[in-house]
C-alpha cells in the first residue's frame, strides 16, 4: 500500500466534501468544476501557497511542519480520528516507520485478563486483537456471538465474518453501518503502522474478495468506534439493541476489551438474561 497514494486519496476526499460556504469562503457565481473546495482555496485557508498544498495533495508530506499540518486540520475541518490519520501519514512520510513490512507476534492476553473476563458473568465481554480476532472472551460473550465462536474451532476473524460470511447480514440488521465502521477503523490502524504485515494481508484479502470493502476502503474514511449502539438479530433469543464500550489494555499491546450492555428493564435486557442462562448450558444452542 503506497503511502503516496494514501495521502493523495485522503486529502482529495477531504477537500471534495467541504463546500466554500461551509468553509466560510465567498463565491462569485460561475460554474465550479469540483464538488468541494479547489486546491487554491484549501491553500488560502491553510495559509500556504497553492504550489505547496498541491505538492502535499500529490502525496508528498515529507518535511511538512506540525504547524502546517494543524493548519490543514483547521482548513479541512478534520475530526480527531482524521487528524490522527493525517499526522500518522506525515510521520510515515518523514521516515518515522520502517518501510519493510514486519510480521508482528500475535498479541496475547494475560491470565489476569482472562480471569477478569470470567468474573464479568452478567456482561458479554470479548478481548479483540488489532486485526479483529478474539484473543479471549467470557461465556456470555461467546454466547452473544455464536458465529464467531464455532464449537471445537478457533474464533473467526470479525472483519472476515462481516464481509465474507453471509450470516453476518442476518445477524446485524444494520450490516452496512457495522461494515463501514470496520473499514474506517482498519483504515485508521493502517495509517498508524503501514508495515503491519498481518493487517495488510487482511486488508488485501478483503479488498480482493469483497466489492463493498474495496469500494469503502477507497473512500479513505477514518473514524474511531469505541462506544455506540448495535442492533443484533440473535439466532436464539431474537432481536437485541445493545450499547458497547471499548476498554484499552495498556499492558497488552493491541488488545481491547469490548463490553455490551442492555438498557435495564428493556426487552433486550430480558433477552440478554435469557442468553446468560443458555450460556451456562452450551448444549442448548442449535448445532451443539
Amino acid at each position: 500500500m503506497a503511502s503516496v497514494n494514501d495521502v493523495q486519496q485522503f486529502l482529495t476526499a477531504l477537500r471534495a466534501r467541504i463546500t466554500p460556504e461551509r468553509a466560510g469562503l465567498t463565491t462569485f457565481g460561475g460554474e465550479r468544476r469540483v464538488p468541494g473546495l479547489r486546491r487554491e482555496e484549501v491553500a488560502q485557508l491553510a495559509g500556504v501557497s497553492t504550489a505547496y498544498y498541491t505538492r502535499m495533495e500529490r502525496g508528498d508530506l515529507s518535511g511538512v511542519s506540525e504547524s502546517v499540518l494543524y493548519a490543514l486540520v483547521r482548513a479541512l475541518q478534520l475530526d480527531d480520528a482524521e487528524s490522527t490519520h493525517l499526522f500518522d501519514l506525515a510521520r510515515t512520510a518523514a521516515g518515522g516507520i520502517r518501510r519493510t513490512r514486519q510480521a508482528k507476534p500475535a498479541a496475547a492476553v494475560s491470565p489476569l485478563v482472562v480471569q477478569l473476563l470470567d468474573t464479568m458473568r452478567d456482561v458479554p465481554a470479548v478481548a479483540m486483537n488489532r486485526v479483529t480476532t478474539s484473543a479471549a472472551s467470557n461465556a456470555l460473550g461467546r454466547a452473544l456471538f455464536p458465529d464467531l465462536f464455532p464449537a471445537g474451532a478457533a474464533p473467526l476473524n470479525g472483519a472476515r465474518y462481516l464481509f465474507l460470511d453471509e450470516r453476518a447480514k442476518t445477524f446485524y440488521p444494520d450490516w452496512e453501518t457495522s461494515a463501514r465502521e470496520a473499514v474506517s477503523a482498519l483504515r485508521l490502524l493502517a495509517g498508524q503502522d503501514p508495515t503491519d504485515r498481518a493487517l495488510m494481508a487482511l486488508v488485501g484479502e478483503l479488498a480482493t474478495r469483497s466489492t463493498e470493502f474495496r469500494t469503502w476502503w477507497g473512500g479513505h474514511t477514518v473514524r474511531t468506534h469505541v462506544t455506540g449502539t448495535k442492533r443484533i438479530n440473535h439466532p436464539v433469543v431474537g432481536p437485541m439493541t445493545l450499547s458497547f464500550e471499548t476498554l484499552t489494555l495498556p499492558s497488552s499491546d493491541g488488545i481491547v476489551i469490548v463490553t455490551y450492555l442492555a438498557e435495564p428493564g428493556s426487552p433486550s435486557a430480558e433477552a440478554l438474561g435469557l442468553l446468560g442462562s443458555w450460556a451456562m448450558h452450551p448444549a442448548g444452542f442449535p448445532g451443539n
